[in-house]
């Protein structure tokens, strides 16, 4: 397995976009992940949609010119005037409107020259069952998966603390559901919950892009010293899986769950050199 590391921009949001990009560079990434959010990102859903073309033009050419490649465009439909838009409401009007979105975000990933997009897989909504949540969830995430690949694009969730896949046991139910769906693995959404490394351990098959940094028990970021995954151990499952994706170091800068509370530029570096150290011979 060639190692191949991507670093998000937004891991840096308190920096212009352009010194983002130069400074992924400089720290010896191949890869960057795009953020694609609304009021929460360095370009925001609504900045693109005006005028696909040219915001992917710009883009690809900005990240091209600072010798990287865009190894995934990560979109998430909230924010002012969007925070309706999670692929499973319960109401057809917004799923249609999230529909006509993702349609869209297709389109400008690969005028950016990219072809891998990470989405949230959906909420469990309060009123009804989890099976009616997650059968919607499946339904939609089918939809886009089966566009995704028409247009040559790979679709992937991330399963996470506050979605339909909370656990691996959920998430394997999840894509059994979906044929087709690929995963954006992070493992600290279940250290969270205190699920071993061996339970995370079998959605790997199922993953084209991951994501790592440091967890523990009800902390989603942590310290590089108080991490409880093996990341040495994910390397090398990785290999043995003959995985060709990025993995991307993935801290972000936001008071959820207390995410501004480690120095995302140390962390980084560290988890960036640990997983260089892993011996795949």
């Amino acid at each position: 397995m060639e190692l191949k590391l991507s670093c998000p921009d937004f891991t840096f949001p308190l920096l212009p976009h352009d010194d983002v990009l130069q400074l992924i560079a400089m720290l010896g990434f191949q890869g960057v992940d795009i953020g694609l959010f609304e009021d929460r990102s360095h370009i925001y859903p609504s900045h693109v949609m005006p005028d696909l073309a040219g915001s992917a033009r710009d883009l690809s050419s900005r990240v091209r010119d600072k010798g990287l490649e865009i190894a995934d465009v990560y979109f998430q439909a909230s924010g002012p005037g969007l925070m309706d838009l999670a692929i499973n409401h319960p109401d057809a009007e917004d799923r249609r409107k999230a529909r006509d979105l993702f349609a869209r975000v297709v389109e400008f990933t690969l005028r950016c020259n990219a072809t891998h997009i990470s989405i949230e897989p959906g909420l469990l909504w309060e009123g009804e069952s989890y099976e009616t949540s997650l059968q919607r969830a499946c339904e939609e995430l089918a939809w886009r998966v089966e566009l995704a690949q028409k247009a040559g694009c790979v679709c992937a969730v991330e399963p996470n603390v506050e979605s339909v896949a909370r656990t691996p046991a959920q998430t394997h139910r999840l894509l059994e559901m979906t044929p087709g769906l690929t995963l954006t693995l992070d493992y600290s959404h279940f250290a969270y919950r205190e699920i071993s490394d061996d339970e995370s351990e079998t959605l790997i098959p199922h993953t084209s892009h991951f994501h790592v940094r440091g967890g523990h028990k009800n902390r989603l970021q942590s310290k590089y010293q108080d991490n409880v995954i093996d990341y040495r151990r994910v390397v090398r499952a990785l290999h043995e899986a003959d995985y060709t994706g990025f993995i991307c170091v993935e801290y972000v800068w936001t008071e959820w769950e207390g995410c501004n509370e480690v120095d995302n530029l140390s962390e980084t570096i560290q988890m960036r050199d640990l997983l260089r150290s892993v011996d795949l011979t």
